[in-house]
């Protein structure tokens, strides 16, 4: 499969996940968090799902589209582990959607990347809150839930905070 195809394909997954989790959270109250901004796209899309919920994005370095960044009181710019270990208390229990798209392509940095984002989220989430990662996490607490039709396995991860009862 070529970059391009590749591309378009993770894109797509991007948004039919997006999708499912803004429908899945219409009841649930609280903001979203964007961990990576990247060009701004997917925090352009969230904007028009959910134009009567704050965006929370952290960003290391901003460098996405003018029309695409928010203003200063929801970027919260810096290393995302240091920014997300300090909105753990601001933020405790309410986040209704959580979508971490900081993959880089090289397997250590995103393992580690993923453990970060596994040990920070969960003391933010919201009860019936939906995660989205384009990295597979460590969540035992949360059930994984299946990917929309179309989404390869593996290219993009779901959960829903807490796990419910079996």
């Amino acid at each position: 499969m070529s970059r391009l195809d590749s591309f378009l394909r993770r894109l797509q997954a991007q948004r039919d996940c997006l999708n499912v989790a803004v429908a899945m959270i219409a009841k649930v109250p609280g903001p979203i968090f964007e961990l990576g901004l990247g060009n701004g796209r997917t925090y352009d899309h969230l904007r028009e799902a959910c134009p009567r919920r704050e965006i929370f994005v952290f960003e290391r370095q901003v460098s996405a589209h003018p029309d695409c960044i928010p203003d200063a009181a929801h970027l919260l710019k810096g290393d995302v582990g240091k920014s997300l270990a300090a909105a753990q208390q601001r933020f405790a229990g309410t986040v209704a959607l959580a979508h971490a798209d900081l993959g880089s392509g090289n397997p250590p940095r995103d393992a580690e990347t993923a453990a970060m984002i596994s040990a920070r989220l969960p003391a933010v989430m919201a009860p019936g809150g939906v995660i989205i990662s384009d990295q597979e996490l460590t969540l035992p607490q949360a059930e994984i839930l299946p990917l929309p039709p179309g989404v390869q396995a593996g290219r993009y991860f779901m959960y829903l905070w807490p796990k419910t009862a079996d």
